[in-house]
């Protein structure tokens, strides 16, 4: 741990962030100074009424938010704000005019923008279409689509009618998506007829033919126009018609948006599934209204008229949190296909071409990159760019030097972690406070974030331990779809510390009050009894220009657990013992002799979600002859016969 900081904010930028004005509005209410950032954040606890409620004034939502803030305080349960009438289409749509609202790249293929008053006409025609399908509050619209405009006119539309929006890529599986959409039997399905993916133009009509007749409760489906052939792919699905035309007879419809209590249920997210059918995951709209704003506003001083970019698709709960990003007055810039096509540059000329203010991305992302051989901050202006975020999985130290040094020495970096269980942040950014290396800034405002050990002790900094949220925060889950008796989401979150929130990840606090998070904790290694976090070896061996990535197991073995190593070599680069040398000297100089792998193995590919997370628990389960419950969750499954019956892992 270094004690000069990667970076320091300004007193100017310090003074003009929307938190500092917070903070002041949130002194004046309790009658007291708060003493900045961990000031801020014990009052955001210890007085979580008031606070709450001063988000809801503070970032303007629309609506009627009642006098009680917390009704039932308990975990699960918690009941915010219950007399509160809003709609979340509503506050995404307040602003009007000729600006923009969403610019869209699909690539180098494809180039859209909408203003504000084009998105809210988009909306009232699409809200129009899907009320004449028979579409009400609390029914399902089920969307597989690129991250283009029509994914969020369908959220939007949907939310305004007090509907449940749920989405997936369109690189999904057949069984990937039956999987998902079908436990919530929609009442429509939008899709596209295919995208563009690293240049390559892919047609999906033929997933969409064995998709079709499954989904036998979705009366229509509505094809967006992408490569140009929406209607002769409409034209072989039953009920099925082109999304231009089909909205055709609807333009010019009012804009009208249903009230809806602050728990009404929004949309509906899926585990990864790795481990069985995915869990659907409902969230309510004030939940993730209220949160999204908080972590936008405060935490990522996203102010109207900024552009708000993040890398994803409609299969990550990052897009749900970008698109959250139109209540706070910003133009989302949506980018769809590889982040690499046609070239490592396509992002960056993006962020310079569209005025870019906010770039945010995976850790995965920015090593690649580094290891692309691309520095940003020699070919591009970026001058607007305040502001990097990176998750999806921790952020190594190296990558943080890269981000300074190779695109911009100024920029505000932002590790930040939380995930689909939450739709938001346990730990994130602050505008106001240094960055240090390896660190993420802080815990989130409201959030009572903890490390506990196994006996559920709360750890102080340096000692690893579970993440835990000790008090109800908004965006808990309502409930998870077909869970009648809520047994499924209380063993997700609750069996191991009745009442407390424990997340899953590894982690521990640093001196400067900033997080690492060390991975999974089910991925946790434990040879000899001891934990091991998987993102300390990668740390080390990913700096090594002859790995690409790598996935640690523990296997299980002579009754203990030893570490296993799959790497994949970059072109041209042979595993021999020398490399694996290097690689365990790295490993036990950079981390401890503990980290240092018993087995190491080449391997061509390692599987990810389509998230783009590594699946240590799948390679695991491969490794121990255990099926993998549901490979149709992986963007790569074919990845998982490398890892089957290998000899070295015998003896």
């Amino acid at each position: 741990m270094t004690d000069t900081p990667l970076w320091m904010p300004s007193a100017d930028r310090i003074a003009d962030a929307a938190i500092t004005r917070f903070m002041t509005a949130f002194s004046d209410q309790l009658g007291r100074d708060l003493d900045g950032y961990d000031g801020l954040h014990e009052a955001s606890i210890a007085e979580r009424g008031i606070f709450w409620s001063l988000v809801w004034d503070f970032c303007g939502v629309v609506g009627d938010r009642g006098d009680r803030t917390l009704a039932t305080d308990a975990m699960p349960g918690a009941d915010f704000f219950p007399d509160a009438r809003l709609n979340y289409a509503e506050n995404l749509l307040r602003q009007t005019g000729a600006e923009d609202a969403l610019v869209f790249w699909g690539e180098d293929k494809v180039r859209r923008r909408l203003s504000w008053d084009e998105l809210r006409s988009e909306v009232a025609a699409m809200r129009a279409l899907l009320a004449a399908s028979g579409v009400g509050e609390g029914d399902r619209v089920a969307a597989m689509l690129p991250n283009m405009p029509e994914a969020i006119i369908t959220l939007l539309a949907t939310a305004s009618l007090g509907a449940i929006f749920s989405s997936c890529s369109p690189d999904f599986g057949v069984q990937g998506v039956l999987d998902r959409f079908g436990q919530i039997e929609p009442k429509v399905f939008v899709t596209s007829d295919g995208y563009w993916y690293n240049g390559k133009r892919i047609d999906i009509a033929g997933k969409l033919g064995e998709i079709r007749p499954k989904l036998a409760t979705a009366g229509r489906v509505f094809i967006a126009d992408y490569l140009g052939n929406a209607e002769a792919v409409a034209a072989k699905l039953d009920g099925g018609a082109a999304l231009s035309a089909a909205l055709a007879p609807h333009r010019g419809a009012e804009l009208v948006f249903t009230p809806m209590p602050f728990s009404a249920p929004l949309y509906i997210l899926y585990s990864s599934g790795t481990t069985g059918v995915p869990k659907c995951i409902v969230y309510c709209a004030g939940g993730a209204l209220l949160q999204h704003m908080k972590e936008h506003q405060l935490q990522a001083d996203i102010r109207a008229g900024d552009r708000l970019f993040y890398f994803s698709t409609c299969g990550w709960m990052m897009w749900n949190w970008l698109v959250t990003g139109l209540a706070s007055g910003a133009t989302l810039l949506l980018y769809d296909g590889s982040p690499f096509a046609p070239g490592p540059e396509i992002l960056f000329d993006y962020a310079d071409q569209e005025r870019m203010t906010q770039f945010g991305t995976s850790a995965k992302y920015i090593d690649a990159v580094k290891k692309s051989g691309l520095r940003p901050r020699d070919t591009h202006d970026l001058s607007t760019v305040r502001l990097m975020t990176s998750t999806g999985s921790p952020l190594a130290p190296e990558s943080f030097d890269f981000v300074y040094d190779g695109i911009k020495p100024d920029i505000h970096l932002a590790s930040i972690s939380g995930g689909t269980d939450i739709v938001s942040c346990f730990v994130l950014g602050s505008p106001i406070d240094p960055v240090w290396r390896s660190e993420i800034q802080r815990p989130g405002l409201g959030m009572a974030v903890e490390v506990w050990d196994e006996s559920g002790v709360p750890l102080g900094a340096g000692v690893k331990g579970e993440l835990v949220c000790t008090k109800s925060f908004p965006t808990m889950p309502v409930m998870f779809w077909n869970d009648p008796d809520g047994v499924k989401y209380r063993a997700a979150y609750f069996d191991r510390f009745p009442g407390v929130w424990c997340h899953g990840d590894f982690a521990e606090w640093t001196d400067h009050g900033g997080m690492i998070i060390h991975g999974r904790s089910d991925a946790t290694l434990n040879p000899g009894g001891v934990r091991i976090g998987t993102a300390e070896i990668y740390a080390q061996v990913e700096q090594m220009p002859e790995i690409i990535e790598a996935l640690a197991i523990g296997q299980d073995w002579d009754n203990d657990v030893r570490i296993v190593l799959f790497v994949r070599l970059a072109d041209g680069v042979e595993m021999n013992e020398s490399l694996r040398g290097h690689i365990k000297s790295k490993i036990r100089d950079g981390a401890s002799p503990r980290h240092v792998p018993q087995r190491i193995l080449a391997v061509g590919d390692i599987p990810r979600t389509k998230s783009g997370k590594i699946t240590e628990l799948a390679v695991r389960d491969v490794v121990h002859g255990r099926p993998v419950k549901n490979v149709e969750a992986l963007a790569n499954p074919e990845a998982l016969d490398l890892y089957a019956d290998l000899e070295p892992l015998k003896s």
